[in-house]
């Protein structure tokens, strides 16, 4: 199920709704004023990379621990 993001049109809370998919009809409800007015807006996201070598000031930077067991 994908998650969206809204924000309240009255007052200003950013929210996630789960939603089954992009056509169906979604029941908006700000959890901080209760207000149905809300408003889909662009999620940031992340990759799960590190930065690149220029914003590290030309090194290189370490590659991303690996995932594995513990112990």
């Amino acid at each position: 199920m994908p998650i969206y993001e809204y924000i309240c049109e009255d007052c200003g809370k950013r929210y996630d709704k789960f939603v089954r998919s992009s056509t169906a009809r979604v029941d908006l409800k700000c959890p901080q004023c209760g207000s149905k007015r809300g408003k889909k807006t662009f999620s940031a996201f992340s990759t799960g990379r590190s930065t690149s070598s220029s914003s590290a000031g030309g090194r290189a930077s370490a590659p991303a621990p690996a995932c594995g067991p513990i112990g």
